[in-house]
Order: C-alpha cells, then sequence, then structure tokens
C-alpha cells in the first residue's frame, strides 16, 4: 500500500474538489495502476482460453506481417 499525503484545493463552502499531491507520490499511484492493468489483462487472457504461441513466435509472424506489407 503506498502512503500519500495529499493537500486538498476547496471551493467557497469548503468541499473537497481537488488534491495536490507530491510527484514521487503520483508516480508511485501510477505505477501500481499499470501493473494493476497489467494483471487485469493478463486474468483477462488466461481466462479466454484461447491458444497462445511463445514470444518469439509471435515476433516472427509479426515481423513477416510487415516485411509482406
Amino acid at each position: 500500500m503506498i502512503a500519500v499525503n495529499p493537500k486538498y484545493i476547496v471551493d467557497n463552502e469548503g468541499k473537497k474538489i481537488s488534491v495536490i499531491l507530491p510527484i514521487k507520490d503520483f508516480k508511485a499511484i501510477m505505477e501500481e495502476l499499470d501493473e494493476l492493468e497489467d494483471i487485469k489483462l493478463y486474468d483477462e487472457a488466461k481466462k479466454s482460453n484461447e491458444p497462445s504461441i511463445p514470444i518469439d513466435k509471435a515476433f516472427k509472424k509479426i515481423e513477416a506481417k510487415r516485411k509482406r506489407g
């Protein structure tokens, strides 16, 4: 868990409308979100039961398609 110390911007009525974070906290949150997205995509791929191929074969297929134009 990332510990953050946000500062809030409030409107004239004291309602929180925005958050200010140190850049290192923001970057840490963004890295966590990116990792969670990767996990989500992995889980979805595993559920799909579609056949998979090794990455080196996938790259070779992609390169062959590029060369064919």
